[in-house]
């Protein structure tokens, strides 16, 4: 198949990272009769550099021509002035409404590997699979803002459009996996979340009944990621506790560097990127951890392009790369560790292998 994929390298470590994800997916294409074209476009603070503007309108037409986006990190000291009126987060914000997306799929799946580089127990870890659905347009980031000497405030609000279209989503996930569904709000305070407790369960109830539900309050919910991560497989929620607890998430795997994301809307087209930040302090010095950008390039060849196949053996390739022992500085733990470039050759090493994957014939 054909498919224009545009690239948003950003700042700090993005241009590594989505270069070595570019080169996986140019590997993949040769390897399984693609053809892919990449079109780099500017966002973030290396667009306020470049334009004055977090997200230039050309970057915009071009990421809503193509068949996916896949991004890498935007941000830096370099702009983060808090009362600078251009700040490159509005970039991130803006390509995400622009393109209309409104769930954000985070997956966790600890690697053995890695184990010993996450803070929690090892054998708590064991077996965990789940994926994290993160409204992404709605809630406190979007909401009515107000700033005096002595006081500010942030709305919050949800629709129930809203609630609806992000739990249908996730809905249709569970359905694919363990068929079990948490959802996580503090509706024992807040009134959006009262609405959305009412919402998710209408949906289940009336549309879903073959997903099995259950409700968490986000302070129970952020204990129980720790304490018995397994017992759970998609977790649903809004925008800014899916935030905060899929950062807390990333710890189960041992490093942000090992997890990818993909924002989802109605069409096909999606943004793919890792969940790591910009990471200033290391870019350009080739150390940063590829693995995170690969396989949100993975979850690009899912679930834009519909290469199921091409995808799990991009997962597989980095499984094997990570067997192999090419860990970077985040994993290594103390070891000696590898390079991006290296990690990536690794991948693409893996990914010349037969892979055993029913969809696929080698």
């Amino acid at each position: 198949m054909h498919a224009d994929i545009v690239v948003m390298p950003g700042d700090g470590i993005g241009p590594e990272v989505t270069a070595a994800a570019v080169d996986v997916l140019r590997a993949v294409a040769i390897r399984y009769g693609h053809s892919f074209r990449f079109e780099e476009k500017l966002i973030g603070g290396a667009a306020i550099d470049a334009a004055g503007n977090a997200l230039p309108d050309d970057t915009v037409a071009a990421a809503q021509r193509a068949d996916a986006v896949l991004l890498g990190a935007v941000g830096g000291p370099k702009w983060s002035d808090p009362k600078a009126s251009v700040r490159p987060e509005q970039g991130l914000l803006a390509i995400r409404k622009a393109l209309g997306l409104y769930a954000n799929l985070r997956p966790v799946k600890p690697h053995a590997v890695a184990l010993g580089a996450s803070p929690i127990k090892p054998h708590l870890l064991q077996g965990v699979d789940l994926v994290v659905v993160r409204e992404l347009t709605g809630g406190i980031y979007f909401g009515q803002k107000q700033r005096t000497a002595d006081r500010a405030s942030d709305l919050c609000e949800y629709s129930v459009a809203e609630i609806k279209r992000v739990v249908r989503h996730a809905c249709r996930l569970a359905l694919q996996r363990s068929g079990r569904l948490t959802s996580v709000d503090k509706a024992n305070v807040l009134e959006t979340s009262r609405l959305w407790r009412e919402v998710t369960t209408q949906v289940v109830h009336d549309e879903f009944p073959d997903v099995t539900l259950e409700h968490q309050l986000v302070d129970s919910m952020a204990m129980h990621l720790i304490a018995k991560p397994r017992e759970y497989d998609v977790i649903v929620t809004e925008n800014m506790f899916g935030d905060i607890l899929t950062d807390e998430a990333s710890m189960l795997a041992g490093s942000l560097g090992l997890l990818p994301s993909a924002s989802l809307g109605e069409g096909s087209v999606g943004l793919y990127e890792p969940i790591h930040g910009s990471a200033p302090d290391i870019a350009g010095r080739g150390v940063a951890n590829p693995y995170a950008a690969i396989l949100s390039a993975a979850m690009l060849l899912r679930h834009s392009l519909g290469l199921d196949a091409e995808a799990a053996c991009v997962e597989r390739a980095v499984h094997g790369a990570l067997e192999a022992g090419f860990l970077t500085a985040d994993l290594a733990l103390g070891k000696p560790a590898v390079g991006t470039q290296a990690a990536t050759a690794a991948v693409i090493e893996q990914l010349q292998l037969p892979c055993q994957v029913p969809e696929l014939r080698d």
